[in-house]
């Protein structure tokens, strides 16, 4: 036996007893030679080994990693039964009591669908920023009025047309985020007392939105892989006077799912014949794991200038959660007033962040960091998986999105999410319970847990720790 097949031998002893966990970094090849006593031409040839092996893979300018062994996934989570009824939304507080608490230095945050700023693209970002500082002065202190700053709207037309979906620059009206989209729309389009069909469960975000402006929600059964049902929408629709639907076609939060280019365009002749709105967000549609953009339903409507889609989205995944710039487009009918009700609500969005975005589109730099994060969320969410496989109790059931970064665990029956996640705050690691993403406080066993954080050994002992809460008594 050589020199660096003996290295090549106890690295993957290493490997196989979790000194260096799955998805991890190898050590770089200078440390390795100091804690073998070789060369570094030695450990770069056991590197080769491990990599012809399919134990490790590069990556460019990073090093090497472990790579993740085929591994049994967990089942999926059953489709959700909610019953077919309008009901108010209460208990949305919590959400806000939740996010106080984890807002905490030291704390593992796997509640929050909020990347991890390593997870950003910071850097790149920060040269538009201080370059639109340098080049603007004056101007980006002043307001950008609705709709916004046309540099930023070309980018945005640009980016849609990109996406399937050509519209007219001036279509495009610049928001404070999507929830100030979602909630511009809805005011656009409904009033206090509309029911609004929502996918179940959904995005706790759009719960208080509905919630704010005195409307009901009516809770759609939902597949976690292709989204919201069809045939239960069209027999609500047949019940109740629905004013509008609110969901994410691609890669929902928190079921990760993706509806089919198909059934989009079922969805989209189903509004028309009902004359039902559809406000589409679709904030996690550039995080497909296979670097293919799925269509969105503005793409799929045969008149989108006059159609029934009202598409929303932001930054806030992307780029930086802070930014606090988002957009929507509308049709030609509901544009001025929803431009007039974002300049009552605050009069315009941020001019500063709009220019520098401005600037990091048109420069590429968007393009580049999106060929990147995707492949790495795809590897974080298979890491979490296959942790949360080691660690949870048998039965355990499990997400499988093709993009985004969270995951919706479905636990035993009788689990008191709630309870856990209270119990865990004081151990410094927030998770989201399940009932805040529903308007009747269902998926009382259910979890949704964010993959955008490093993956370090605190993480791993946190979702362990998570682990043997569900099997314990305490958690029933």
């Amino acid at each position: 036996m050589t020199l660096y097949d003996d290295i090549a031998s106890k690295l993957t002893a290493h490997i196989d007893n979790g000194i260096y966990p799955q998805g991890t970094r190898l050590p770089g090849v200078r440390r390795l030679s100091q804690q073998f006593g070789v060369s570094i031409s030695t450990i770069v040839q056991a590197q080769r080994q491990l990599e012809n092996l399919g134990l490790i893979e590069a990556r460019p300018r990073s090093g090497y990693y472990i790579r993740l062994r085929p591994w049994h996934k967990p089942e999926l989570p059953a489709p959700s039964q909610p019953s077919l009824k309008p009901t108010p939304v209460t208990g949305q507080e919590l959400v806000l009591q939740l996010a106080q608490a984890t807002s905490r230095a030291g704390f593992v945050q796997l509640g929050a669908a909020v990347p991890d700023e390593s997870f950003m693209p910071m850097r790149a970002f920060q040269r538009s920023l201080a370059k639109t500082v340098r080049h603007y002065g004056k101007r980006a202190a002043n307001y950008a009025f609705p709709p916004g700053l046309p540099e930023l709207q070309q980018q945005l037309a640009r980016r849609m047309h990109l996406c399937g979906s050509p519209v007219a620059a001036n279509r495009i009206l610049i928001t404070n985020g999507c929830q100030e989209a979602l909630s511009l729309a809805l005011q656009t389009v409904a009033c206090a007392g509309d029911i609004i069909a929502i996918e179940s469960p959904t995005f706790y975000g759009l719960l208080q939105v509905i919630e704010s402006l005195g409307m009901k929600a009516l809770e759609i059964p939902t597949d976690p892989q292709e989204g919201i049902s069809l045939p239960a929408l069209e027999r609500a629709l047949e019940q109740w006077s629905v004013k509008a639907c609110v969901l994410i076609p691609n890669f929902s939060n928190p079921l990760g799912s993706l509806m089919p280019v198909e059934r989009k365009q079922q969805l989209v002749v189903l509004a028309h014949r009902h004359n039902l709105l559809l406000i589409e967000d679709d904030i996690y549609g550039d995080l497909g794991f296979n670097g293919a953009r799925p269509p969105n339903l503005l793409s799929v409507e045969s008149d989108p200038a006059n159609g029934n889609v009202i598409y929303c989205s932001s930054f806030s995944k992307t780029v930086a959660q802070g930014l606090r710039i988002g957009w929507m487009v509308l049709p030609e009918r509901f544009f001025r007033l929803a431009e007039y009700l974002k300049y009552v609500t605050n009069l315009a969005a941020p001019t500063l962040p709009q220019l520098a975005l401005a600037d990091f589109l048109a420069h590429g730099g968007y393009e580049r960091y999106l060929r990147q994060v995707q492949t790495r969320y795809a590897r974080q969410v298979d890491l979490f998986s296959h942790t949360i496989s080691q660690y949870f109790p048998a039965g355990t059931r499990v997400t499988q999105p093709k993009g985004g970064f969270v995951l919706w665990v479905e636990l035993a029956e009788g689990t008191d999410t709630l309870r856990m996640t209270q119990d865990l705050l004081k151990q410094g690691i927030s998770i989201a319970p399940g009932q805040i993403f529903s308007a009747t406080q269902k998926y009382r066993n259910c979890i949704r847990i964010s993959c955008a954080q490093p993956w370090t050994e605190q993480v791993e002992q946190a979702l362990a720790k998570v682990g043997a809460l569900c099997a314990t008594p305490l958690a029933f």
